[in-house]
């Protein structure tokens, strides 16, 4: 097979086909699909830990060296100026205030394997500029990472706009947008947009077990009370937030991909649907024995 279509140069414009349309020959070629009879967890990451999967997390930042989070492959700040413009600019891979350190850890506990990367948006775990992390997650989509962790949401309507076009962008680029929801019951944005997957707690220890949410915008439940992570400095903590169950889904987002690398968000949500542990066992062929 050749290059994922994501990746190609744009087609182009072919005279008496409409824009964007296909002729018979471009629409007859092969693609990796889903094979939606045999799915199971252990078709889905059975043996994977993730090697080969870019996760990027953004967030506070990352400590390298951590002994829960491991090697940082990638480390950018943002920078703003005077004028307001803001730069993505490589730093050392530390964090601001422990945040990013603490979903960076769930993300390695569940995939070993992964290659994280960092990018700094947030001053102090809680706040950080809305043009920051336009910037941030803006640059984190260009790289092409395969998963893009999100443990945070912004209330202000004015970035609504460009974070939705920006989760739509990573969308079309095969980029899995995890978002994690709220922790308080406000209009919050980019875990609501349809294209991102959206995550919230459920109040289990066990870090692989999840759930699908039939009534969204959350789409799905993972593990984030009381939760285990790592602290800057060395340390571990137990905390609860919505923002510890979005990268526990990362992961196995992850380990999905590295079994898998040829699926679209759109494939991969829907795998992660058919594992959860609330449709196992309900949809019929290879989860029949599980009856």
């Amino acid at each position: 097979m050749s290059d994922p279509p994501w990746r190609r140069p744009a087609r182009a414009y072919t005279p008496g086909v409409p824009a964007w349309g296909a002729t018979r020959e471009q629409a007859a070629e092969g693609f990796a699909s889903v094979p939606m009879d045999s799915v199971s967890p252990e078709w889905a990451w059975g043996g994977s830990d993730g090697s080969g999967v870019r996760v990027c997390v953004v967030d506070s930042g990352v400590e390298g060296g951590h002994p829960m989070v491991g090697p940082v492959d990638l480390a950018m700040t943002a920078v703003q100026d005077e004028g307001g413009e803001v730069s993505m600019v490589p730093c050392e891979p530390t964090d601001r205030a422990g945040h990013g350190t603490a979903c960076a850890g769930v993300i390695r506990s569940v995939a070993p394997g992964v290659s994280l990367s960092s990018v700094q948006v947030l001053t102090d775990g809680k706040t950080g500029s809305g043009p920051a992390l336009i910037a941030g997650l803006s640059w984190a989509v260009e790289q092409n990472f395969d998963v893009i962790n999100l443990s945070l949401a912004t209330t202000r309507p004015a970035l609504t706009a460009q974070l939705h076009e920006l989760a739509d962008r990573a969308y079309f680029r095969r980029c899995a947008l995890v978002v994690s929801a709220h922790n308080r019951p406000v209009a919050s944005y980019p875990w609501s947009f349809s294209s991102v997957i959206s995550v919230a707690s459920h109040d289990e220890d066990d870090p692989m077990t999840y759930y699908y949410n039939p009534a969204p915008p959350v789409e799905f439940h993972a593990r984030g009370v009381r939760v285990p992570v790592a602290w800057p400095g060395g340390g571990t903590i137990r905390s609860t937030g919505n923002s510890f169950a979005a990268p526990h889904i990362s992961g196995l987002c992850a380990l999905i991909l590295g079994k898998h690398p040829w699926l679209t968000p759109f494939q991969l949500k829907t795998v992660l649907f058919l594992c959860a542990g609330n449709t196992t066992g309900r949809l019929g062929g290879a989860h029949d024995e599980t009856r």
